[in-house]
């Protein structure tokens, strides 16, 4: 196994089901740990009781407890509201590297919110659908996540699996706890490292999180982005997911050391 190993955190509406197909399996053969959290109220987690009461301080709650019981620090890979779920974490607390995937920017929702509603608002009427407790459409979650061509079966598959979110997290996000980007950098080491540290990754046809939010978060944390050409919001899900991973890969690599072969790809519920 690897020195660190790697810790997933899942993006609204999914859990930690989105990235088995591909990135757990592909970096449990490159010899790391890796692990994929579905925080409360999400996958097969607990807390669906009182769903819409979660915060995202209930989230980073989960992903403290969940560093605390393994073994080493992990790196920390965040996606969409899982990479502020990380921001708000490394407010208060260290970590050896984090990559923001897609993330919603320290800035907040509001304006990848209003750019959704002036150029799909029909999307955003389906997000709506889907807080409510509805059910979208393929349509909708092909538009959503992909830019790439997608079987129908697999579009079947995610659509079953999506889930309403929390309106107090989607609150929190929106405005009122919104991250510190200045204790983040000192938490990955400061202004010195966060350049090794941080990875800020966006994708070219996002439309949820669009490219500019990829490089609104990398400038307010002094560092580059990576804008992945081709892709939708669903980096980990596409045909091209292994561009996304092989780039992880390489990341991770700088920060740790290879000593064998990894653990079987693993699922850790709140």
């Amino acid at each position: 196994m690897r020195n660190r190993p790697l810790l997933f955190i899942h993006g609204a509406f999914t859990g930690a089901w989105c990235w088995e197909d591909h990135f757990l399996p592909y970096f449990a053969r490159a010899g790391y740990d890796a692990y994929a959290l579905s925080l409360s109220g999400h996958g097969k987690s607990s807390d669906r009781g009182r769903f819409d009461s979660l915060s995202i301080a209930d989230y980073v709650e989960d992903v403290s407890q969940t560093i605390e019981s393994l073994d080493t620090a992990p790196l920390l890979i965040g996606h969409s509201m899982g990479g502020f779920v990380l921001q708000k974490y490394l407010e208060h607390a260290t970590a050896p590297g984090a990559a923001l995937l897609c993330t919603v920017p320290p800035q907040g929702l509001m304006s990848a919110a209003f750019g959704l509603l002036f150029s799909r608002p029909s999307l955003l009427k389906e997000l709506n659908t889907l807080m409510a407790g509805g059910r979208g459409s393929l349509d909708a979650i092909r538009e959503a996540l992909f830019a790439q061509p997608i079987d129908v079966a697999d579009l079947k598959r995610f659509l079953r699996q999506a889930q309403t979110e929390s309106y107090r997290a989607i609150w929190d996000m929106s405005l009122f706890n919104l991250p510190r980007p200045r204790q983040v950098v000192e938490n990955l080491g400061g202004p010195d490292q966060i350049g090794q540290r941080l990875l800020v990754a966006g994708a070219e046809f996002d439309r949820l999180m669009p490219a500019s939010t990829a490089v609104m978060t990398a400038r307010s944390y002094g560092v580059e982005p990576v804008i992945f050409p081709g892709l939708g919001h669903g980096i980990m899900l596409e045909h091209d997911w292994e561009t996304v991973a092989g780039h992880l890969r390489e990341w991770a690599d700088n920060l740790t050391q290879a000593s064998g072969t990894g653990r079987a790809c693993q699922e850790t519920e709140r």
